[in-house]
């Protein structure tokens, strides 16, 4: 049986550096002018309030979900970096004061837009180790174990700081040395634990007690107490021989055989030969259009594009409006495209190196008129039921940076689960990924997510497992930057993301509003309308049952973090399900 996951409670802390308040005098342009944003009624019992401010900056902003980290990346726009140099330090410092997910133990993936018009992505996705094999998760019975999720087997060879370097080198003004500089100072430095670490760290404990993280992050079992100095000399001499010579420290060096030597030691299967042959890879994006916005997103090895793109082309192709929001047809529709888009994304997508994705077809217009068709507003359209079930996870993290010259970059990053594998490299300072688990173990089963995948997602060596995660930048009608958002949570990113954007285009919502607003999600199987607790009013709720729709509610439905265009500026929103605008940093 797997073993069971846990949800963490991670609140941000509500500290942020802050850009005044805007006036009506000495704001610099923003381009054309932005339609009005409409209010919203949110239904009643739901957890936040509708008109609340986001921050606001009218030179840059940066949201993520760590204030030290959004302060890194404003350092380094202060001292005249540009958004790729900023993504890169907010990266680096994640892995230093968010050890929940953020990381250089495992991967993710980064969309560029620069404000001369070139766009680019980068996938820096983790691979399948060579000894990897198709059913080496199964037991006698061919059923999944929990290998693929805790301890050394777990992980697939980490491609963040090859990611990482290779966008700093392409499209960055600045050295390693100078963007990693505040992520080395906190390590060696230390930085005061708030909150978030401290709370991450309780809920935690059963889990990473079982590596050596119970020797640094807890004292005698009890987990670092918020106050406290946090010194993390061992990865500080990592990030510090990263920073001066390149990734070669990581994938040929001394950190590397520390890795690799960790491995043998826990019967993990990542080698020398693995780490030196990672390559961090530059894909074409995926580029579509929805009501006359244009958004650049990720192909794959990632299945978040794909699937954005086309639940918004269903979504489009099923009329020239979408229904009111909040109401059962809402509720139906959008569910219905989801579930489509999903059965898709289960069935035929892979890394494209091993697989023949069909991009053309899932992203084209004409093909999502097909499948809006199948869609009766009255009946829901039933999937096979298997019973999977979805866990409470939002461990993965995502940062959103738009600097003073208009240029953006999306990021979102992972270990996977929470802390990753557990396993906590004490000589070099990081945790692993246990992304070997978003592959399909046993084709037809579902992973932690309750995704039920094929077999282009099956298990092989040098393979890039499919990810869910779904940096978006969007630009309005005018090709003038609007939105740069993407989310953590598991196959819910892809939902929470894109009902960020509709929200913005459709709905006309402020981003306090869109970020606020409450979520739902379907991934085909299980067949199963997911939404957050009191996300629905009784009258809609009462509507999607009577058309057939399985209702079930969540907590909370992922960790999105955005940055949108406003008059004279821009404003940031970290998410609210875990503590509002305090990972927000500006000018």
């Amino acid at each position: 049986m797997r073993a069971s996951l846990r949800l963490l409670v991670v609140p941000l802390a509500l500290l942020a550096c802050r850009a005044p308040a805007p006036s009506s005098a000495g704001l610099r342009s923003a381009g054309p002018a932005i339609p009005a944003r409409r209010a919203v009624t949110f239904p009643d019992g739901w957890r936040f309030k509708a008109g609340e401010k986001a921050a606001f900056g009218d030179r840059f902003m940066i949201a993520s979900n760590q204030v030290l980290a959004s302060n890194a990346g404003s350092e380094i726009v202060e001292a005249g970096g540009n958004a790729v140099d900023a993504a890169v330090a907010v990266g680096f410092a994640l892995a230093v004061t968010y050890p929940v997910a953020g990381n250089i133990g495992g991967g993710g993936f980064m969309v560029i837009r620069m404000a001369d018009g070139r766009s680019a992505t980068i996938d820096y996705r983790e691979i399948a180790p060579l000894a990897a094999s198709r059913n080496m998760y199964l037991d006698a019975a061919g059923n999944p174990t929990n290998e693929s999720i805790i301890g050394y087997k777990a992980s697939g060879v980490p491609g963040a700081v090859a990611g990482m370097a290779e966008a700093l080198s392409k499209y960055g003004s600045m050295s390693l040395a100078q963007v990693m500089a505040p992520a080395i100072r906190m390590a060696r430095d230390g930085f005061v634990v708030d909150s978030s670490l401290y709370y991450s760290l309780r809920s935690s404990s059963g889990y990473l007690g079982r590596f050596d993280a119970k020797d640094v992050f807890y004292d005698n079992g009890e987990p670092l107490k918020p106050g406290t100095l946090f010194k993390q000399p061992a990865l500080a001499r990592t990030l510090q021989q990263i920073a001066d010579q390149g990734p070669s420290a990581f994938y040929r060096g001394t950190v590397g055989d520390s890795l690799v030597a960790a491995m043998q030691r826990g019967g993990g299967i990542i080698t020398k030969r693995d780490l030196e042959q990672y390559t961090a890879l530059w894909r074409t994006p995926i580029k579509s259009t929805y009501r006359g916005y244009t958004m650049f997103t990720m192909p794959p090895s990632s299945s978040g594009g794909i699937v954005v793109t086309e639940t918004l082309n269903i979504l489009e192709a099923a009329g020239d409006s979408l229904p009111t929001w909040g109401t059962a047809a809402y509720a139906h529709l959008l569910g219905s495209a989801y579930q489509r888009a999903f059965i898709d994304r289960n069935s035929k997508l892979g890394d494209p190196a091993f697989v023949n994705v069909p991009l053309e077809q899932l992203t084209s217009k004409r093909y999502a008129q097909s499948l809006a068709k199948t869609i009766d507003p009255d009946r829901k359209t039933p999937t096979p039921s298997d019973g999977a079930q979805i866990v409470d996870g939002m461990h993965t993290t995502h940062y959103s940076v738009v600097d003073d010259k208009g240029n953006a970059v999306a990021t979102t990053t992972t270990l996977n689960n929470g802390y990753g594998s557990a396993v906590y490299l004490k000589n070099v300072g990081f945790f692993m990924n246990d992304e070997m688990d978003d592959f399909a173990s046993a084709p037809g089963k579902p992973n932690m997510f309750g995704l039920v995948q094929g077999e282009a997602n099956a298990i092989a060596p040098g393979k890039r497992m499919l990810s869910a995660m779904s940096p978006t930048i969007v630009l309005d009608p005018q090709g003038e930057l609007l939105l740069v958002v993407g989310a953590a949570g598991g196959p819910r990113i892809i939902t929470a993301t894109s009902q960020v954007i509709l929200n913005v285009i459709d709905y006309r919502m402020t981003l306090a509003d869109a970020m606020r607003a409450p979520r739902l999600h379907h991934q085909a199987l299980p067949d199963t309308l997911m939404v957050e607790t009191n996300g629905l009013t009784t009258e809609a709720e009462a509507g999607v049952r009577r058309i057939g729709h399985a209702v079930r509610y969540l907590g909370g439905l992922a960790n999105v973090n955005a940055v949108m265009r406003v008059a004279g500026g821009w404003e940031g929103v970290s998410e609210p399900r875990v503590g509002g605008t305090g990972g927000t940093s500006a000018r």
